[in-house]
């Protein structure tokens, strides 16, 4: 009987750590989608990106979508395969967040044509982080003490 006790525990304390995770992933996008609905539409700011001598392209809402939820699920998974290797992976992992913020920036601010670009890019990178590493710092402290 303890053993069925314990695994409904586990279970549960699974679940809410998915559950927060999955939330944190969604606040990501919701964060880089404000920004974009503030630059692009209310702002009239025109997303534009340039690589190498190519043409310039728009930066799309769905872009935008995307782009945020595949780095927010790469997050999210970096951080479920460090706690399974690690102790450490809350400190681990919080370290290459940021370290991967920093150089996600270096992108925009090198491929986008104006400074509006640049400005609005960059603050989209830095809403969603700012949103998903507490989030999944907080998740990852508590799987620990479950």
């Amino acid at each position: 009987m303890a053993t069925s006790t314990a695994a409904k525990y586990s279970t549960a304390g699974i679940t809410r750590v998915g559950r927060t995770r999955a939330l944190g992933v969604g606040g990501a996008v919701v964060a880089a989608v404000a920004v974009w609905v503030l630059a692009v539409p209310l702002l009239g700011v025109h997303l534009l990106i340039r690589f190498g001598s190519g043409a310039a392209e728009t930066v799309g809402l769905d872009y935008v979508i995307g782009a945020t939820l595949i780095a927010s699920l790469a997050g999210w998974g970096l951080l479920a395969f460090l706690e399974r290797r690690t102790a450490r992976a809350r400190a681990i992992w919080t370290v290459a967040a940021v370290i991967v913020l920093i150089a996600s920036l270096s992108l925009p601010l090198s491929v986008a044509t104006t400074s509006g670009s640049k400005t609005a890019l960059a603050l989209m990178h830095i809403a969603a982080a700012a949103v998903l590493i507490p989030v999944l710092r907080r998740g990852s402290a508590a799987r620990n003490r479950a």
